[in-house]
């Protein structure tokens, strides 16, 4: 189904490409160690919401500063955003979330629709008495954060949509109906045939996780662990709750704040029309594609990705 391709990780495009990565040497990024990873772990607190969820989260930078969230993508955790926090501005508080089913957050049984997600980022601001942030998302997340702003324009400040999409082009209303396209990879079909305990380095979570770019491996394969923790029945409830039949482009006018649209050029997630309805719904945000990236631009370049977030934020 077309909607499962807005819900992509880093790796979803490696079911039906070779996961083995280009040769050519990747930007420079922090090398992960054991030690370092675990540092980053050991600061994760968590929190109960009004809504009786337990969230988790990470606390990075300034703690008086321009607080920015940091939201991840599907199966992903906090731990995503390690590789691009070195190159970000010390003087923002990072507030790092592992979203709801995912990393140390609670696994409910339901429910995992984008506003479920959304409000629970609204809770946790609140419980932080944080009146108003810049909301970064990636992936799924980038539908959180377009989600959050939509629905609460008072809390955003700035917005930041990493790997992000409009969704589908509506088809013209000829009074014809068609067969939508087939989609370019059919995720839950591979999904649905998980089993509990996930092995982390069967060679779907392997593929699950390739990258067009070479990303270190010490922290994939602590990602893959992670994921592979996460119950089947969460990674489905995700799929099948998440986004499926949701419109991306009828609350897109609700998105009035200044907005950063970032891509990879070798994206195999996000197609071109996904990216081009994004930006008709959005005219007035600024673009960056990185031409020789994937699905996972701050992976990939930690750097050159800050930059751009940096610079957007009023941090150059």
């Amino acid at each position: 189904m077309r909607g499962l391709r807005l819900l992509g990780c880093g790796a979803l495009a490696a079911l039906a490409m070779a996961a083995a990565a280009p040769s050519r040497a990747a930007p420079a990024t922090p090398a992960a160690t054991i030690a370092s990873l675990d540092a980053f772990d050991a600061q994760k607190k968590s929190v109960v919401l009004p809504n009786g969820l337990r969230l988790a989260y990470v606390e990075m930078g300034n703690p008086k500063g321009r607080p920015v969230v940091l939201i991840h993508g599907y199966t992903d955790n906090a731990r995503d955003w390690w590789p691009l926090t070195p190159y970000l501005d010390k003087s923002f508080r990072l507030i790092i979330v592992d979203i709801r089913g995912h990393g140390g957050s609670g696994k409910p049984e339901c429910c995992y629709t984008r506003v479920d997600f959304a409000y629970d980022i609204k809770l946790l601001l609140d419980a932080l008495k944080i009146d108003k942030a810049d909301i970064v998302g990636h992936s799924l997340g980038s539908i959180i954060t377009q989600t959050f702003a939509e629905l609460w324009p008072e809390r955003t400040a700035r917005v930041v949509l990493v790997s992000s999409t409009g969704g589908p082009r509506k088809a013209a209303k000829t009074g014809v109906s068609t067969a939508p396209a087939p989609p370019a990879f059919d995720f839950r079909s591979a999904i649905v045939k998980l089993r509990d305990p996930i092995d982390p380095d069967s060679p779907f979570m392997v593929a699950w996780w390739s990258s067009p770019t070479p990303v270190d491996e010490a922290f994939i394969q602590r990602q893959r662990q992670d994921a592979a923790k996460i119950p089947v029945k969460v990674w489905l409830a995700v799929l099948d709750q998440g986004l499926e039949g949701v419109d991306l482009q009828a609350t897109l006018p609700k998105l009035k704040a200044p907005t950063l649209l970032i891509w990879g050029g070798k994206d195999q997630i996000i197609d071109m029309e996904g990216r081009e309805t994004l930006r008709e719904g959005l005219p007035a945000a600024t673009v960056k594609v990185f031409e020789q990236l994937g699905h996972n631009p701050f992976w990939e370049d930690a750097p050159g990705v800050a930059a751009e977030i940096n610079r957007f934020l009023g941090h150059p």
